[in-house]
């Protein structure tokens, strides 16, 4: 083993790594929590039961779609680095996918396969690298800031401190109801432990505020804290329902919008955390990241089992950082990881008692490391800060993650050109281009 994970070439040892990656399980864990709440819609009020997935058979999914992902990345790429259905991803499946354009969630899993199957062909060919070329840095920032903005709003949501309002589209909530005051105190002592820099806060966060839930009353004790596993077959195999019961489903534009959009989203987020953490852990060589097609291979192996199981994305986590902060170095610490959310699927009763207002600031302060993308953009020249800008306001204000892309897309190609920037443009982009408008043409 010691052998295999190579101990002794980074400079590691057990010890390490089973710090490493419980630290990272800590960082991260707070997805057992929020993305069965998130695909389930919880606080949204006035929609059939039809369109929720059942949080029993979600928290099984997720802590097994992470667990197989993480286990997928040790094993194979080696590497520190967790895996678990991604924030951003679940969003745009719930909130855009399912509620926006009324896709039953059993079709939209169909997507999340569709774009974890292509993502597996362009892992392992050469398309990959042509991919990431075509798609200019600034809009991967863009939308990576964009998504953050689209969470903390949820987040804000969620919690009523934000409500709707028929004049204004929205206003300040009631900040002195009680549930609200609870969501403020999660997001006030989270941020003070993110800015004491402790591992797990996000996850501390969640912790304290729930007690205090229950201290004051405004959520009820937890009948038990360890049972069994609850069902996974509300949501098992529903991936293919569409694919064999209703296949002209997928045969229109917005279904391709979709799987584009899960696809687009996981690639780059992706890359984007293979890099920093391999950059972190000093993995990278010569500026490139060694084994780096078997690292994409495990992330879109781990969406499609994700898919099976019935959630959204499994896309790498940028939590896992703290792992490597915490001394890990090697795929042995994703091992740790992911046998320590397979552990998790005991303590399932624990989330009969997290309510909105309980995950409302993990949605907040992840937005916020979500926005720290926005520094990377080059607002000074006009033809590159127009279509980020618009692909960053687009997702909040239109409540959907795909048309912030799309309209951010759109602008990219027609700034360029009318800047003499012309030959920067990829022909990808052009192509992307022509796939967005007939989205909007025909989104109806």
């Amino acid at each position: 083993m010691r052998k295999y994970f190579q101990f002794e070439e980074l400079g590691t040892n057990y010890r390490r790594e089973i710090i490493g990656g419980l630290t990272t399980f800590l960082a991260m864990a707070y997805i057992l929590i929020v993305n069965p709440l998130m695909l389930s819609l919880d606080g949204v009020e006035g929609i059939p039961d039809a369109m929720r997935m059942d949080k029993g058979a979600v928290f099984v999914a997720t802590a097994l779609a992470a667990a197989v992902g993480s286990l997928f990345m040790g094993f194979i790429a080696r590497y520190p680095i967790a895996l678990a259905p991604g924030m951003g991803l679940n969003a745009f499946f719930a909130f855009t996918v399912v509620l926006g354009y009324g896709v039953p969630w059993p079709t939209a899993l169909t997507g999340v396969l569709f774009s974890g199957l292509i993502f597996i062909v362009l892992s392992l060919t050469g398309l990959r690298e042509t991919i990431i070329n075509a798609i200019p840095a600034q809009l991967k920032y863009a939308v990576g800031a964009g998504i953050g903005l689209f969470i903390t709003f949820l987040g804000f949501q969620n919690a009523n401190i934000i409500v709707g309002d028929p004049n204004t589209l929205v206003a300040l909530g009631d900040l002195t109801q009680g549930s609200t005051l609870l969501a403020i105190f999660g997001l006030v002592i989270t941020v003070i432990m993110m800015v004491r820099k402790i591992n797990g806060a996000i996850f501390y966060g969640m912790i304290a505020t729930t007690v205090l839930g229950m201290i004051v009353g405004l959520i009820g004790l937890p009948e038990k804290v360890v049972s069994g596993i609850p069902s996974v077959a509300p949501t098992f195999g529903v991936a293919f329902d569409a694919i064999f019961q209703d296949p002209a489903s997928l045969f229109t534009a917005q279904f391709l919008v979709i799987v584009i959009t899960f696809l687009f989203v996981d690639f780059f987020d992706t890359a984007g955390t293979l890099v920093a953490v391999a950059n972190q852990a000093g993995l990278m060589k010569n500026d490139k990241l060694p084994r780096a097609g078997k690292a994409l291979l495990s992330d879109s192996l781990a969406t499609v089992t994700g898919a099976v199981f019935g959630t959204s994305t499994t896309t790498s986590y940028i939590e896992s950082s703290s792992g490597v902060a915490a001394g890990a170095r090697t795929g042995f610490a994703s091992v740790v990881t992911g046998c320590l959310f397979l552990l998790a699927l005991f303590f399932s009763p624990l989330l009969m008692v997290v309510t909105s207002e309980v995950t409302a600031p993990a949605l907040i302060i992840v937005g916020v490391l979500m926005v720290s993308s926005l520094g990377n953009i080059e607002w000074k020249n006009f033809e590159i800060a127009v279509p980020a800008f618009f692909t960053i306001i687009s997702m909040p204000l239109s409540y959907s993650i795909a048309t912030g892309i799309a309209i951010g897309f759109i602008f990219y190609p027609i700034t360029m050109i009318l800047s003499g920037r012309r030959k920067e443009v990829h022909p990808i982009m052009y192509g992307l281009w022509v796939i967005f408008i007939l989205y909007f043409i025909f989104l109806k």
